[in-house]
């Protein structure tokens, strides 16, 4: 089943920012685009370095208007004990959400039941609450920020303009095409 347009459900969680615990919510996320990367657990391997590619463009994402939440089922306790051991970890400026009891992960669908942990999962949000894009890959597999940067700006582009759409490898400034609802003389 896909999660195209499925609005993301209501949620009140800790996070850690700012070397503080915050509360986010739902009503954080509206009016404003999104990326929720959801990874296994902190203190692991593929994770930190993940989460430090997503440090090292977070200035592009907000110049966007695009904020980044960070998302495991570790509590906001160890995101922070996590952040005061690692170098890596301590360049992270966006929030990094606690999910302890896996909420977030099964409303996103990428909670694993039979270890308690997240799939690796990210998911662009747009202004309205609303998933436009994701993916989710296997556990052994690390993401690349400058292709989830590119897919929220192409999500931004066709969000503005409804009639043109993104070819593969599109980046801003780069042709769009207009699709065309006649189908005469093809079939």
């Amino acid at each position: 089943m896909s999660l195209i347009q499925k609005e993301v459900g209501d949620f009140s969680v800790q996070a850690f920012q700012d070397k503080a615990i915050k509360t986010v919510t739902k009503a954080d996320i509206l009016g404003k685009w999104s990326l929720f990367f959801f990874y296994p657990a902190d203190f692991t391997f593929v994770c930190p370095t993940e989460l430090e590619d997503l440090a090292d463009k977070y200035d592009d994402f907000k110049a966007i208007g695009c904020e980044i939440y960070s998302v495991s089922c570790d509590t906001h306790f160890v995101h922070k004990a996590w952040h005061d051991v690692s170098k890596t970890i301590r360049k992270i400026r966006y929030p990094m959400l606690a999910d302890p009891t896996g909420a977030l992960a099964r409303d996103f669908g990428v909670m694993i039941e039979a270890n308690g942990l997240a799939d690796r999962g990210d998911f662009i949000i747009n202004p309205q609450g609303k998933i436009v894009a994701y993916e989710v890959v296997a556990d052994n597999v690390g993401r690349n920020a400058d292709e989830i940067f590119r897919r929220v700006q192409a999500s931004q582009f066709v969000a503005e303009h409804g009639d043109q759409v993104c070819p593969a490898k599109w980046k801003p400034g780069a042709e769009t095409l207009k699709p065309s609802l006649d189908l005469v003389g093809i079939l």
